[in-house]
């Protein structure tokens, strides 16, 4: 029951992002905008717009290895258009949390832009439809990990450490030092920020595909996505081991060889844009 307590305590903390004295402004600003129910395109768009520094950024995000689109997009209003609102809001989340990620954990950043790439390409083997979405939720799989950071620095350190000496993934160590994990941070903020249950869930469960319910080929594309970035050492995802492979996810995607080789020769191919962008 103390552990429980614990939990909620922690819970309704992040939850209150926009009050936290630690979370820079950037992102206390758009985690408004963004869960403001009855959020349009065109608001959301007139938001980007008013901001240069962030209307550029969206650009340059638009433009690069996580999308792959033909031809340059200029201008926001049809980036919005194009994307989506909830593309747009994860694309949002994703920028005002790069620098943090950067600081917080050196590679994380890479890791998550990796996994938008590999994911996009698995969705794109399947034929699913408006596989932008699940760039997304590539981008945003470890956004939990930045809020414990910023909240909870010290205790964070503690489980990097553990996980090194133990020789166990972070997720793990995550929850012998705060008794959850970072899909936890994650699924409580994005339920707050207003996003599809489909992306929920495909966050809350990305290392535990088999608990995914609603969603559970979106869960396995970004489990197995996970994966592969981390056996190809793009980026830091706060520990130097790659998780076991959930086989029933693997067999849920039905992957060829074929399939598989041209996913990471993707992933390679998009490796030196994927450091750009952290730039």
């Amino acid at each position: 029951m103390k552990s429980e307590a614990i939990i909620n305590v922690r819970k309704t903390r992040i939850e209150n992002i926009i009050s936290l004295p630690t979370v820079p402004g950037n992102l206390k600003r758009i985690s408004a905008i963004i869960e403001k129910p009855g959020l349009t395109l065109d608001e959301l768009g007139r938001f980007v717009a008013s901001d240069p520094a962030l209307a550029s950024k969206v650009l340059k995000m638009v433009n690069s290895a996580i999308y792959g689109f033909p031809g340059r997009i200029t201008a926001i209003s049809y980036a919005v258009m194009l994307l989506g609102l909830n593309v747009v809001k994860g694309l949002l989340l994703g920028i005002a949390v790069l620098d943090i990620m950067e600081k917080a954990m050196r590679g994380l950043w890479t890791h998550s832009v990796g996994c938008a790439v590999a994911a996009r390409c698995i969705a794109e083997k399947k034929g699913i439809k408006d596989p932008e979405d699940f760039s997304i939720a590539g981008l945003l799989h470890d956004i939990g990990k930045v809020i414990l950071v910023l909240e909870y620095q010290k205790e964070y350190e503690k489980a990097m450490e553990v996980a090194a000496e133990e020789k166990i993934p972070i997720f793990n160590a995550e929850k012998y030092i705060f008794s959850n994990g970072h899909a936890d941070v994650a699924m409580w903020l994005t339920e707050k920020w207003r996003f599809p249950r489909n992306l929920v869930e495909v966050i809350a469960n990305h290392h535990n595909p088999a608990l995914s319910r609603v969603a559970p080929l979106e869960t396995a594309i970004i489990h197995v996505a996970d994966i592969f970035v981390r056996a190809r050492g793009i980026g830091f995802a706060g520990d130097s081991y790659v998780p076991d492979l959930n086989t029933q996810a693997f067999d849920l995607l039905n992957l060829s060889d074929v399939d598989i080789k041209d996913i990471l020769l993707r992933i390679d191919d998009a490796t030196d844009a994927i450091y750009e962008s952290t730039g």
